[in-house]
């Protein structure tokens, strides 16, 4: 098997991070992660609200989170576990990904995911 790629901190780029989360679908997968703070499985992550993200183009969402340097993904025998990079991002970028995970949330009026991923989400005065 291939290694997966994981930018460097100082590689990872604000216009990688907001593309990566431009798309809707990949927001929401980000945003369970970094609620979860870790993710046993990527299936565990198929369903985004009442639609089923068939692996092929949930692998490709991965993909593009880990290349953006927003998950670090780790093999477990047949299982990919996904862990939040909010800590690292945040110390280049301070308070960028509160500000998009904050915009998400309010945009789907999911005020009780913004609390906690707000309390998880590193601010910008950290």
């Amino acid at each position: 098997m291939r290694p997966l790629f994981h930018p460097a901190l100082e590689d990872v780029e604000p216009e990688a991070i907001l593309h990566a989360l431009s798309d809707p679908r990949r927001a929401a997968i980000f945003a369970r992660i970094v609620g979860a703070g870790c993710v046993d499985a990527c299936s565990a992550l198929s369903a985004v609200g009442d639609r089923v993200i068939p692996k092929s183009s949930l692998s490709s969402h991965f993909k593009v989170l880990r290349e953006a340097g927003l998950i670090r993904s780790e093999r477990h025998g047949v299982e990919m576990r996904n862990h939040s990079r909010c800590a690292e991002v945040n110390a280049r970028f301070p308070g960028l990904l509160a500000a998009i995970i904050n915009a998400y949330a309010l945009g789907r009026g999911d005020e009780q995911r913004l609390s906690a991923l707000s309390s998880r989400a590193p601010s910008a005065e950290a």
